[in-house]
């Protein structure tokens, strides 16, 4: 279509601007534009052979780091999947609180055996029924020494405090099946004051929401203090659910039996 209006060039025979010697204004612009895009092909062209040469010449990856202090029978990938870490070894923060079966007990009470201690709302739907699973595991996983490690959790829902909401979800959750399995509860003041000690940060949503919460496991030894500190985990679907691959939790399991075997023997 022939340009219209003010902008449209005004066409002389194509002999008369050679004997002239001169350009229009709109071959110059074409001219540059193809001597730009020229350019750039070339630099393209460059980078992607120099970026080809720096792959083939691109050192491996360095080996993954052990952390210092883990126990031999905790594989390096393993230790690095439950985020595991030695901490000083200081008693673990004493308390009476009241568990599933509504018997009040002192942390005390299990001197001599292997504490596993975590954090979990009962009506949580993310975290907290990953560990549960993790904790069968563990059990089952422990074979012999299973009579020698404690599993315990301490309530972070203000707003679930009976004893019959801690033993629901005990027993939804399978916890019921190991036999040394403790679900503390208490009065808000008490549960704040075990929080504080282990350094357990709470954030209540209101009654019908999952409580934002620090997830931690201890691993308390025989002599009653803290020993390691475990950071537990979740993947997300698209729909916001929690999950974690078979592979993971099982893996999960046989890590916090290795951890506890290795404080219990």
């Amino acid at each position: 279509m022939p340009a219209t209006g003010s902008e449209a060039p005004s066409v002389a025979p194509a002999g008369d601007e050679a004997a002239a010697g001169t350009v229009r204004p709109g071959w110059k612009r074409r001219a540059l534009v193809l001597a730009v895009t020229a350019s750039a092909v070339v630099i393209a062209a460059a980078g992607v052979l120099l970026a080809a040469a720096f792959r083939h010449q691109r050192p491996p990856a360095a080996a993954e780091l052990r952390p210092s202090g883990i126990p031999p029978s905790v594989s390096t990938s393993l230790a690095t999947l439950m985020g595991l870490s030695p901490v000083p070894a200081r008693p673990a923060p004493g308390f009476t609180l009241t568990d599933q079966h509504g018997l009040p007990l002192a942390l005390s009470a299990f001197r001599g055996k292997v504490i596993v201690l975590e954090f979990m709302d009962p009506h949580c739907t993310d975290i907290c029924p990953l560990v549960s699973e993790e904790f069968v595991g563990a059990y089952h996983d422990l074979g012999p020494l299973a009579g020698k490690v404690v599993f315990a959790a301490v309530n972070v829902n203000q707003y679930q405090l009976a004893v019959s909401d801690v033993e629901m979800f005990s027993a939804e959750h399978q916890l019921t099946s190991i036999p040394d399995w403790h679900f503390f509860t208490g009065r808000l003041d008490s549960l704040e004051a075990v929080w504080r000690g282990y350094n357990i940060e709470v954030q209540p949503r209101g009654p019908n929401a999952d409580v934002i919460h620090t997830s931690s496991v201890y691993f308390i030894d025989p002599q009653g203090r803290e020993r390691y500190l475990a950071a537990p985990m979740a993947d997300y679907t698209a729909a916001g659910a929690a999950y974690l691959p078979a592979g993971q939790l099982k893996a999960w399991g046989r890590g916090i039996a290795a951890v506890a075997r290795s404080l219990a023997s």
